[in-house]
């Protein structure tokens, strides 16, 4: 099939740097977005050297990485308060292998911006860090180690006041192992362009000390940069602690302005209802209709075969998987070949530091209830608070049910169905497709 041979040609290009690694997924309380992997991250375009490190501190790639300067089509809408967790890959299009190589250690940290439109400029000034850490002297452990330990998974909270609108959230994973006077670390770097839905909107004035440039807020010369694992951590006695990178974190912990209570959502760059499936930032929208007849099959397949063309073309350095399956038209629902979680979720690491205000957040879900028999009925609406740390308005509250027609007891009480209005995490309704089989594509194709 021709997909099959695209698909082997692609797999050869992966040859990454053994030992390096890759931000490749974004999940938003758990839940990993898209299909495919690499919905709504920015990655490394060229996958021949996916996992390459940023080492010139004055780059525009040090803001979102190598590549990161180009928006990607999608942007993934978060909650404010949500947990976001970022996946990394030592090999980008596999899972389970791994985050990064053990000797490769050094600090992490997670920064953001806060962007005029999807499409907006990434290197510059207005990045703010959300959290960091380098070389815990206590547990012996610096920031790298303790990531491996999650194979490859970071969390973080959303603060509560973040005004809602668009932002990159950038994970930044730094190797100190090769660091000497005439060598700057290496940064693996990356970012999810995220929509923050929220109550919360106005101005947003960050510390001037607190705000800055990417690149700009490193020099060569800083003594964070030039640290020397061998020398400061590993033969010190006793060790010599680890200047942190960048600024100070920065948590916004006033409401600024959410006096109506109403949630401003996303309404552009979300994934169109109409994609039945998505490949990264790709995705494959139903063929045109046509009568049964050889030509409109014909040209339906035409179209589907150039979709895929577009798939492959498109494919981020994590993969094209979901590429393999666009095939059709199919007689057969599509279904998203998409990789686990390589272990459980963690808890966000600045949890600790978020204030966890949910007084600006709207007040509950709204769900109809659809009524298939007369018997009428009382329905009681009863929220249940979540256990969890952050409010996630995709949950769905319990529900008490009870008769109000005491006079006929024999009736028993109906069923009910229980539609959320919300449809930020609803799964797409598969489509009918035309029923143009593989088997007589094949046979078509031989007649070209």
């Amino acid at each position: 099939m021709k997909s099959i041979s695209i698909f082997g040609l692609a797999t050869s290009l992966f040859t990454v740097a053994k030992g390096h690694t890759l931000f490749t997924s974004l999940y938003v309380n758990d839940v990993k977005q898209g299909q495919g992997d690499g919905t709504c991250v920015r990655q490394n375009i060229d996958l021949a050297h996916a996992t390459s490190p940023v080492r010139d501190l004055s780059s525009d790639d040090m803001a979102c990485g190598i590549s990161g300067t180009v928006p990607v089509n999608y942007t993934c809408p978060a909650p404010t308060g949500a947990k976001l967790t970022f996946e990394y890959r030592l090999n980008p299009n596999k899972a389970s292998g791994g985050f990064i190589d053990e000797s490769h250690k050094g600090p992490v940290a997670v920064y953001a911006k806060r962007l005029l439109s999807p499409n907006a400029d990434a290197a510059g000034p207005g990045w703010f860090k959300l959290w960091g850490e380098g070389y815990d002297m206590e547990a012996d452990k610096w920031a790298t180690e303790k990531i491996i330990n999650t194979n490859g998974l970071l969390s973080i909270q959303i603060p509560m006041a973040l005004p809602a609108g668009n932002y990159l959230f950038r994970p930044e994973v730094v190797a100190m192992h090769n660091v000497t006077p005439e060598v700057e670390p290496q940064f693996y770097i990356g970012c999810a362009q995220v929509f923050v839905e929220s109550s919360v909107t106005g101005d947003f004035n960050i510390p001037s000390e607190k705000s800055v440039s990417i690149p700009g807020y490193l020099q060569k010369d800083d003594s964070s940069v030039t640290y020397n694992i061998y020398k400061d951590e590993e033969y010190a006695d006793p060790k010599k602690a680890y200047p942190m990178m960048g600024p100070e974190p920065f948590v916004p912990v006033a409401v600024l302005t959410a006096a109506s209570g109403k949630v401003t959502r996303q309404t552009v760059g979300g994934i169109p209802d109409s994609c039945l499936l998505v490949n990264g930032n790709w995705c494959g929208v139903e063929v045109p209709p046509y009568t049964n007849n050889l030509t409109g099959c014909w040209n339906a397949v035409k179209d589907c075969w150039s979709q895929a063309d577009a798939c492959w073309a498109q494919q981020p350095a994590s993969g094209g998987r979901n590429c393999e399956d666009f095939t059709g038209p199919p007689a057969y629902e599509l279904k998203s070949n998409d990789f686990p979680a390589p272990g459980p979720i963690p808890a966000a690491v600045n949890v600790d530091d978020v204030p966890q205000d949910h007084t600006s957040s709207e007040a509950s879900l709204t769900t109809r209830v659809v009524v298939t028999s007369s018997v009428l009925v009382t329905v009681t609406v009863i929220p249940t608070p979540s256990s969890s740390s952050s409010t996630s308005p995709e949950s769905i509250p319990d529900f008490t049910l009870r008769p109000t027609n005491t006079a006929q007891p024999s009736q028993s009480i109906p069923d009910f169905t229980l539609r959320p209005t919300s449809t930020a995490q609803a799964s797409h309704t598969p489509k009918p497709k035309p029923h143009c089989g593989g088997r007589k594509r094949r046979h078509t194709r031989q007649r070209e």
